[in-house]
Parts: structure tokens; C-alpha cells; sequence
């Protein structure tokens, strides 16, 4: 039986975490916090449930952490229009699913975000389910999205495939492999320290081996 594919969707599906980084950074900046954006970067796949403390602190997730959030979501809508799929995002939903795989999108975006991103691909009608961060109390690199993904895929054998050393994260709390792709921005030795079983420069590339990992 084939494995379930858990799939990250920002970075990995879509060209989306330059924005969110740029997003953040100004969200911060209005709050009178300024951060190199590299930094913010590294960041990013991680949930806005836990990025800020990560980057700031306690105390600026305490007493500024909601009015950061809204204010980045705010930014971040004036360029979500600029988000793109990222090539091969479609076709390798498409060829998972001729393996036999049940596909779940395993989503830190907020649910109208993710909308967005899913007719973006032209996923709704090839993906089996999907996750937000309305699913979970806790978003990545906390395994709860991971584990709402394998459970909407019934629970069975699943790899992940993400960009960020969080999604390698999470699903290595949920006890799954992840093969990554460098989309999102992150460097090779990144991902591998954080456990990744392989690495690919792209989709198109993972798209081109799938005889050397598990779906193959």
C-alpha cells in the first residue's frame, strides 16, 4: 500500500515565504521592532502562533503578539498577490496520486490563506484533505498539523515533503520522514541537519527520483 503524502504548502507548493518574511518584518517595524530579514527568514514555516517568541522573545509575544499578528496578516495581503505556484506543484500532486497515495496539504496557513493557495495549484479537486491553523492549538514545528494530516489520511504509513527545517521538524515529532526541496530558501546542510532523508533542488527534481524514495 502506497504511503500517504503529507505536503507543506508555503515554500514547498507555493513561492510564498519571501513575502512573509517582508510581511513580518514590517509588522514588526510598526511596533517599533527591527530585525534583519535573514533572520526573519530562517523563521518562516514556522506557525504565528509561535514565530514571534521564537524571533523576539516572551515578553514581545505577550504584550505585543496579537496586534504583531494582525498586522503581518494586514501586509501580507497587500502581496499575496504576487504568490505564485512553484513548478511542478500540480504535477506532483498529480503523480502521487497515480501511485495510489491519499494526499493531505499539511497547511500552517491561516484557512483563507490556504484558499487561496489551493486554486492557485489547482489542487481542490486532487488533494484529499487538507489542514490549517484553525485544525490545531499549536502550529509547526509542534507535530499537532502533522498528526490532524495523518489522521485525515487514515492513519497510515505517511512521508512528509517540506521546505523549512520546521516541517522536517514536526513531522519528525509525528515519526515521519521528510524529503525537502530548497524552495523556500533554506540551504542543503539545513534541512539534512534537521533530518531530512533527501534533498532536492526542486520539484521538478524530486519529481524526476521518485524511484529512490518511498513512493516510488
Amino acid at each position: 500500500m502506497a504511503p500517504a503524502a503529507i505536503l507543506d504548502v508555503d515554500g514547498t507548493l507555493v513561492d510564498s515565504n519571501y513575502q512573509h518574511a517582508v510581511a513580518w518584518y514590517r509588522a514588526l517595524r510598526q511596533h517599533g521592532i527591527v530585525l534583519p530579514v535573514w533572520r526573519i527568514h530562517r523563521a518562516v514555516g514556522m506557525g504565528g502562533d509561535q514565530i514571534l517568541e521564537y524571533l523576539c522573545g516572551e515578553e514581545v509575544e505577550q504584550e505585543k503578539g496579537d496586534d504583531i499578528r494582525a498586522a503581518e496578516q494586514a501586509i501580507y495581503y497587500t502581496l499575496i498577490d504576487e504568490v505564485e505556484p512553484l513548478e511542478g506543484a500540480r504535477g506532483m500532486i498529480e503523480d502521487l496520486k497515480e501511485r495510489g497515495c491519499d494526499v493531505i496539504l499539511a497547511s500552517s496557513a491561516k484557512p483563507e490563506e490556504l484558499e487561496i493557495y489551493i486554486d492557485l495549484i489547482g489542487a481542490r479537486e486532487l488533494a484529499d484533505g487538507w489542514t490549517t491553523s484553525g485544525d490545531v492549538q499549536a502550529t509547526k514545528p509542534q507535530p499537532d498539523l502533522v498528526q490532524v494530516a495523518m489522521e485525515k489520511a487514515g492513519q497510515g504509513e505517511a512521508v512528509m515533503v517540506g521546505d523549512s527545517s520546521w516541517d522536517i521538524e514536526a513531522a519528525r515529532k509525528a515519526g515521519l520522514e521528510t524529503l525537502a526541496v530548497r524552495t523556500g530558501g533554506f540551504a542543503v546542510d539545513e534541512l539534512r541537519d534537521a533530518g531530512a532523508s533527501a534533498v532536492y533542488d526542486s520539484i521538478v527534481e524530486l519529481r524526476d527520483d521518485w524511484a529512490s524514495t518511498p513512493f516510488g
